[in-house]
């Protein structure tokens, strides 16, 4: 379902995917299956989001996002590509952003430029991601740190 007050420009959209009203999609992206992206979100050309992904209100996805398949994202999360941004100064290629499979972003959090977020890890609300996070570990604060590891499932 894509909402009639949705401009979805891109022809990559899973068929079992919602896009809410008010959400922007640029023509180059890619959205999954199953994903549910809510009100108020834009998402730019070069983003790949995988299946069964999550994407809550006022969230931005900027050019060189990559979101595995079941990744949870909530609120208001910034995700940025840019370390030296200046008004209409532009690097020749963006840095990205990887959310490994089955991560989970709190309301509010920030993620830096070239920052890798691993598998089953946990971002709290109002983090600041400033490096790479391991697989299950969960990070809280700014700037982010490990408080404890998840136990990996079997």
């Amino acid at each position: 379902m894509i909402h009639q007050l949705s401009d979805v420009m891109s022809e990559s959209i899973g068929e079992t995917t919602n896009i809410w009203q008010y959400v922007v999609v640029l023509k180059g992206a890619k959205i999954g299956e199953n994903c549910n992206v809510c009100s108020h979100c834009f998402i730019e050309n070069d983003v790949v989001i995988g299946d069964n992904v999550t994407i809550k209100n006022g969230v931005q996805i900027w050019d060189g996002v990559r979101i595995e398949d079941n990744v949870f994202i909530g609120p208001n999360v910034t995700f940025t590509n840019d370390q030296f941004p200046r008004s209409k100064v532009y690097p020749d290629k963006f840095s990205g952003v990887i959310v490994k499979k089955g991560a989970s972003i709190g309301a509010n959090a920030t993620i830096l430029p070239g920052v890798t977020i691993g598998e089953k890890a946990m971002i709290g609300a109002g983090t600041v991601v400033t490096k790479d996070v391991p697989p299950y570990a969960v990070v809280v604060g700014n700037p982010g740190k490990i408080i404890k590891m998840l136990e990996k499932e079997s």
